[in-house]
């Protein structure tokens, strides 16, 4: 007998069963991870513009969505009258109301 023949020929030590925590605790190392990092700012970013789309009140200067800059003239349940230009008044929907316009004043 050769001495590869005998090393194939030698019994396998004895593995115990993969304990399923090992291979379970890097996906949930990961999940938690992307949690705290990506969903939790994300529902508090979603909860602050929830707030302050609430909050609106006439006379507040607004940016909606699609980049129009108004004054609010009017707040029904869920719309809003906004006024862009002298005596142009547009209905826009309370979810597309995307900030104040002194905030984006104050990050430029």
């Amino acid at each position: 007998m050769t001495t590869s023949a005998f090393i194939y020929l030698q019994a396998a030590p004895a593995q115990g069963s993969p304990n399923i925590m090992t291979g379970l605790l890097p996906l949930i190392l990961v999940f938690v991870v992307f949690y705290f990092f990506m969903i939790r700012p994300q529902m508090r970013k979603q909860k602050e513009l929830t707030n302050y789309r609430n909050a609106i009140a006439k006379g507040d200067r607004i940016i909606t969505t699609g980049g129009i800059y108004g004054k609010v003239v009017e707040v029904a349940a869920n719309i809003v009258t906004v006024e862009i230009a002298n005596d142009v008044k547009i209905r826009v929907d309370k979810n597309a109301i995307l900030k104040d316009q002194s905030d984006a004043a104050a990050r430029q």
